[in-house]
């Protein structure tokens, strides 16, 4: 299975990248393809920007690595109880080509954060509105107090609990057919 992994930040230091790409190692005999969107930035959505210019080729290369991928993994990061600026424009032009945006793909949805909340307000957001943008979400989690939970040595959540409730999600991914 080719699974595509990324972190809906565009944070260089993302603890969401680090819980994407543990969670991805968790799915067995998977492909892995970690995708980084900060090689997808463009300008900032706007229907002038796309009249004028057209939809930057950028939006259309994002919707070919979601094309490849049988599975999606993303893990948000919360700006202000919702969806990053730079996740949330790079979704913004990939709609206006396809707004089946995640192509009935099954996914693996997760959100951190530092602090309690583990970025669950954007989480819960995302895994309502992936259905309309053809997403079928398998599993979601939110972990909280990620620097309580996850060692980023052995880049490796350390809550006993946490583990296993990912370790099922992520085994969720293996029976999308």
């Amino acid at each position: 299975m080719k699974l595509l992994t990324l972190a809906a930040s565009n944070s260089r230091q993302s603890i969401n990248k680090h819980l994407a790409t543990y969670a991805a190692s968790l799915v067995p005999g998977a492909d892995v393809d970690i995708l980084d969107i900060n090689d997808f930035e463009m300008p900032l959505y706007s229907i002038d920007r796309e009249t004028e210019t057209g939809i930057p080729t950028l939006a259309q290369a994002f919707l070919n690595r979601i094309a490849q991928a049988d599975a999606i993994i993303i893990s948000y990061a919360e700006h202000n109880g919702s969806y990053t600026a730079a996740y949330k424009n790079l979704f913004d032009w990939a709609s206006r080509i396809d707004p089946k945006v995640y192509q009935n793909k099954p996914m693996l949805l997760l959100a951190t954060s530092p602090g309690p909340g583990g970025a669950n307000t954007v989480l819960t957001t995302a895994v309502n509105s992936a259905p309309y943008f053809a997403g079928i979400v398998k599993a979601s989690l939110s972990i909280p107090s990620f620097y309580n939970n996850f060692d980023l040595t052995i880049n490796k959540i350390t809550n006993i609990e946490l583990d296993a409730a990912l370790t099922t999600a992520a085994h969720s991914l293996t029976n999308h057919k």
